[in-house]
């Protein structure tokens, strides 16, 4: 089987390059072309040439525009790569029948309210970040081509900047930080979403034949279990620094609101996405959130 790889050098994509290597023979590609092929998002035509030469039985894109507060002044280059672009690898995809495998954003959602949002909940996004990440989504949709739609947040990895090593960077350099208490999502790993990743296109591919494949098409929330605030995952991280014995110069953190951290773009305050379809469905077992914090923890101090 061949897989195509976009967005290798992400902390997703750096993980997707382990996970998938059992699967079969994996084209791993950055922004920057190689060996004459195209992993560009911003390059359609290229994109499709890409996919018209190697015949990829499945496209895995982990690349995106992912600066969410530059993506209120840059309308036009968020929207080709995380809405233009899926469209577009999913068009090329379809004529042999491929699956693509795409990763949205728990930004889709207005964050209103403290339930926790099923896949089918109406979406409204607050910034345009999240309006590109979801017209992605209905763009695959709408060409028809095989699609799983994995919808996550708040992503850390060893590989990549993210929350998580901001917090250790941080704890050891600053004798006082504010961190924002009342926006609650759940923190999730990217070798987590790489090993989910992984088993459903499996489970897409080898269990599952013919026109049945397509009740599987759509969005699923990969999250793991439980919910937390950016302040109670900082704290986490802090005491796993303290108890490892980490020199730091953290002596008092400051509980802050979404409303006293002004950004370009809103954040929603609610990001807790209901994980019970992608369970049910792949038959999975997912952690709770802290066990892969700890382990990252354990991981970067190594």
């Amino acid at each position: 089987m061949k897989i195509l790889l976009l967005g290798k050098n992400g902390q997703l994509g750096w993980e997707l390059q382990r996970a998938l290597q059992p699967l079969g023979e994996v084209f791993a590609l950055s922004r920057h072309n190689e060996h004459g092929l195209c992993g560009d998002l911003s390059d359609l035509q290229g994109l499709a040439k890409t996919i018209e030469y190697l015949k990829p039985e499945v496209v895995v894109n982990a690349a995106a525009y992912t600066a969410v507060d530059r993506a209120e002044s840059d309308h036009d280059q968020a929207f080709l790569i995380n809405a233009k672009a899926p469209a577009a690898i999913a068009q090329a995809l379809k004529a042999h029948h491929g699956l693509l495998v795409h990763y949205s954003s728990d930004y889709v959602f207005d964050g209103s309210g403290e339930q926790t949002r099923i896949e089918s909940a109406l979406e409204n996004p607050v910034n345009f970040y999240g309006h590109s990440k979801l017209e992605g989504e209905r763009e695959i949709a709408r060409t028809g081509c095989g699609h799983l739609i994995f919808r996550t947040s708040w992503v850390y990895g060893a590989h990549g900047g993210n929350f998580a090593k901001t917090m250790i960077k941080l704890a050891q350099e600053k004798e006082k930080l504010a961190i924002v208490e009342d926006q609650i999502g759940v923190p999730t790993g990217a070798d987590l979403i790489a090993d989910i990743t992984a088993h459903a296109i499996r489970h897409y591919l080898s269990e599952v034949s013919g026109p049945a494949r397509n009740t599987l098409d759509g969005i699923y929330h990969l999250v793991p279990d439980g919910e937390t605030s950016w302040l109670a995952y900082a704290n986490l991280i802090f005491g796993q620094l303290r108890a490892r014995g980490v020199p730091l110069a953290l002596k008092e953190v400051v509980p802050v609101t979404t409303a006293q951290y002004p950004m370009s773009a809103r954040r929603p305050l609610n990001s807790r996405l209901n994980n019970d379809k992608i369970k049910a469905v792949f038959n999975l077992h997912m952690p709770g959130w802290e066990s892969g914090v700890i382990r990252l923890v354990e991981e970067l101090l190594a």
